[in-house]
């Protein structure tokens, strides 16, 4: 379904970014690792390769907050590929206070985990989309949340040190209404732009809060990173060519 495209999926050495970097392999393409994290990219990378052919997956180091990171990484994938298919903002910067309940946290703090999250991916969309203009094509797809969707549902976190951040809830609902807007603003340049919003990941999270989470769900509770394969590889896909501007929610009917 994604024969020969060139994906780039940022934060791509991640939980989620590995589970997509396998699944545009697995499906024909040639992911690429964009991440900050140098080391640990070159690490997936080797990872992945010996599993799959080292021709269908790469690394490239990128900072989405910084211009320069962005022009150096595009001008390398056009110079080794000559094209890029898709754009995947999978990155999830955020500064050492992030985390912190409501009335603890700084001004400062919300701003700059806006600023890095948002913010990074606004300006990767404007430079990708640049590049996409040029090409005459491209595919933009932006990873959101259930709690961009939602208020947060927060009596899951009961008797647990966990919470939903301020900033995560004002990023990924923002980050919905982004999508949107670049999706109308590129009309007429053959370039999509969709959100996926997953529902919570599991990750070693407290016992009482999956149970409390699972309990909202109508199956399988919380969800692995395989589980947004699916979604990913149709809005990447050309199954999807008409879908555009669109956000789509995998989340085991949390959010009903």
């Amino acid at each position: 379904m994604l024969q020969n495209k060139i994906v780039v999926i940022t934060g791509g050495a991640g939980l989620i970014g590995k589970v997509f970097v396998k699944t545009v392999i697995e499906n024909g393409g040639v992911a690429v690792i964009a991440d900050i994290n140098e080391e640990l990219g070159n690490r997936v990378k080797t990872e992945i390769s010996k599993k799959f052919s080292s021709d269908s997956v790469d690394f490239v180091r990128l900072d989405i907050t910084s211009k320069n990171s962005l022009h150096n990484a595009i001008a390398y994938l056009d110079n080794k590929y000559q094209r890029i298919d898709a754009l995947v903002n999978n990155a999830y910067p955020k500064n050492k206070n992030y985390g912190k309940h409501f009335f603890d946290v700084e001004y400062n703090d919300f701003v700059e985990n806006i600023g890095l999250h948002l913010g990074g991916y606004f300006l990767a969309s404007q430079q990708f989309a640049k590049y996409f203009q040029n090409q005459g094509f491209g595919n933009i797809v932006n990873i959101s949340s259930i709690y961009g969707v939602i208020p947060p549902k927060f009596e899951i976190y009961k008797n647990t040190s966990m919470t939903t951040p301020v900033e995560y809830a004002a990023i990924k609902s923002a980050l919905i209404h982004l999508t949107k807007y670049m999706a109308k603003y590129l009309k007429g340049y053959q370039i999509r732009v969709n959100a996926l919003s997953p529902g919570g990941i599991f990750d070693n999270q407290e016992d009482s809060f999956v149970n409390a989470y699972n309990e909202k769900c109508s199956t399988k509770g919380m969800l692995s990173a395989d589980d947004l394969s699916g979604a990913l590889l149709f809005l990447l896909s050309d199954m999807s060519q008409y879908v555009n501007g669109q956000n789509i929610i995998v989340d085991d009917g949390f959010t009903l």
